[in-house]
């Protein structure tokens, strides 16, 4: 199992399954990303809100990658574990007009701009805001062929600004292209549900992942339909099983994902589907991951894995 290093440069911010992977590696490896911000370093430690209003968001969001795993085909599932993500002591947070879920009563821009420290912020006094970081974007290339900006999230992953796939956590995405071709971003220190401002704490970060390919023959159901995680720590339900869906409003999107953590029991634990349903009735959590990536909307359903016996979902993981 081999260990790789990817710097930032060149970075890219479309989804493209013609783009070249910069690395090819074999399942088990791990691959350590240098992450620029979302901007791509166009916005600096100090830098007015005047100038920010001039940066290139044409380059946002700055991703690394793409990786391709070898043997890798649409029908198998790749498995992402976030063996760390660590910031680098600064980070940022925009309002831009136009944009965000308030963005009628917050029209004017304005940038603010974050000391990090270890575990905390206290630059927004009297605040002292807790710090967990994660990629907002991790995705492998988009089925559909053609060049794609990297705002909406989808069956592929991308920008799902999901707070739990924080160091600890697993991502399974379904592969859509042959090699995977996973790339990653949008670093954020912290976020709360909702990216409701348009962003997180934005960031550059280190990223370790470790990606292990598991073939079409042991995947089911739920693994082909979008993005599954296993948190350690997601909200305040403990380590728990997140299933996540995006679709343009959020009811579509909380019915999809109660449908598929659904499913993922029945063939995970052998419920009933009745009885799945009952049990997400009254164990299950759903939460508005992101509003702001328009035109979608990512919900996450989560159940908490001290409600479950402990499974492995495939017998490498």
């Amino acid at each position: 199992m081999a260990t790789h290093e990817l710097s930032a440069e060149p970075t890219h911010s479309r989804w493209n399954a013609d783009l070249a992977p910069r690395l090819t590696i074999a399942s088990g490896d791990t691959v350590h990303f240098d992450c620029q911000d979302a901007s791509g370093l166009q916005v600096r430690d100090g830098m007015a809100a005047e100038e920010f209003a001039g940066i290139d968001k044409m380059r946002i969001h700055c991703l690394t990658g793409p990786v391709a795993i070898d043997g890798a085909v649409p029908g198998d599932v790749l498995q992402v574990d976030v063996l760390e993500v660590a910031h680098r002591g600064w980070g940022w947070t925009s309002t831009i007009p136009g944009l965000g879920f308030l963005k009628e009563r917050f029209s004017e821009g304005s940038l603010f701009h974050w000391k990090l420290e270890c575990d905390v912020s206290r630059s927004l006094t009297p605040a002292v805001v807790p710090l967990r970081p994660f990629c907002g974007i991790m995705g492998v290339a988009p089925a559909d062929k053609g060049e794609f900006r990297t705002r909406a999230p989808g069956v592929f992953g991308g920008n799902m600004d999901v707070r739990e796939l924080a160091t600890g956590a697993t991502l399974y995405l379904p592969v859509q292209q042959p090699g995977a071709l996973f790339s990653c971003g949008d670093a954020h220190a912290a976020q709360g549900d909702g990216e409701v401002s348009i962003n997180g704490i934005e960031c550059p970060a280190d990223v370790t992942l470790r990606f292990t390919l598991h073939k079409g023959a042991a995947v089911r159901g739920v693994f082909a339909q979008g993005p599954v995680i296993e948190a350690p720590t997601p909200g305040d339900v403990g380590p728990g099983w997140v299933v996540v869906e995006s679709a343009t409003d959020a009811l579509t999107a909380a019915r999809n994902a109660t449908s598929r953590i659904i499913d993922f029991l029945v063939a995970q634990w052998g419920f009933t589907p009745v009885h799945a349903y009952v049990l997400c009735s009254v164990a299950m959590k759903l939460q508005l991951s992101q509003v702001v990536n328009e035109p979608m909307i990512t919900v996450s359903a989560v159940i908490a894995k001290s409600v479950l016996p402990e499974r492995k979902l495939f017998a490498t993981s």
